[in-house]
């Protein structure tokens, strides 16, 4: 908060709890240096995912309805701090819209959507559970639909007999039951491989070989794509 923001908060404070009204102007002054300084780090609101807010005013009203002593600023600051931690435990870091490959640009991306959650000045980008739906039978259907997308049934008891055989599939037909993101359904966005869709991501300069595992830029798409396909599905139900 700013000095102004921070003089509203102190002047709503005495206004409930007429006890900590100063003396004269010079404690007045003298009170609202020390709570401008002690709160500095305190927004006046911020955002929750789940719907609860910050909002320093309430967390005022709250404490001298429900304590004898008189308020202090550590009394907002503790309840901020502990409203910050549970914002950046549920912050998961979304896929910046720079390139991947560029590895300063991306972290710097990170860290900018980081300090805007901690500082309350952006809510926390919380993933929703990767399933299709929010019924059993809605995330069955989802599943089913990617399976059906990889090729035709095959009875499970075939498919763990050949699975050592077959790995890139069955890791795909793994993926589509899990309710996860399938690197392989989508092209490859890094520019030395661009591996088509269903194709895995090859490197090696000079000589190029298959690589056991997508590049981590593919599974960046992957995940946003299907958080965006599963956003769409929820808003439309």
């Amino acid at each position: 908060m700013n000095r102004t923001e921070t003089g509203a908060l102190l002047a709503y404070a005495v206004r409930l709890d007429p006890r900590l009204a100063p003396e004269d102007q010079a404690a007045a002054d003298e009170r609202l240096d020390q709570w401008a300084e002690l709160l500095a780090d305190v927004p006046p609101t911020a955002p929750h995912p789940d719907g609860r807010h910050w909002h320093a005013g309430h967390v005022v009203k709250q404490y001298i309805a429900t304590n004898p002593y008189r308020i202090q600023p550590s009394d907002i600051g503790s309840k901020w701090a502990a409203f910050r931690r549970d914002t950046l435990g549920r912050h998961t870091d979304p896929v910046p819209a720079v390139d991947p490959d560029d590895a300063e640009a991306y972290r710097a991306a990170l860290a900018d959507t980081r300090r805007a959650v901690a500082i309350g000045q952006a809510a926390p980008a919380v993933y929703r559970e990767l399933t299709g739906g929010s019924t059993r039978d809605e995330r069955n259907a989802f599943a089913a639909a990617r399976l059906a997308a990889l090729g035709d049934y095959m009875p499970r008891t075939v498919k763990a007999q050949l699975a050592p055989l077959r790995r890139r599939r069955a890791e795909r037909e793994r993926l589509a039951t899990d309710g996860l993101p399938d690197p392989l359904g989508v092209p490859c966005p890094y520019e030395t491989c661009r591996a088509r869709a269903g194709q895995p991501c090859r490197g090696g300069g000079k000589k190029r070989h298959e690589r056991e595992t997508p590049h981590p830029s593919r599974v960046d798409v992957a995940t946003a794509q299907q958080n965006a396909q599963q956003n769409a599905q929820q808003a439309a139900a």
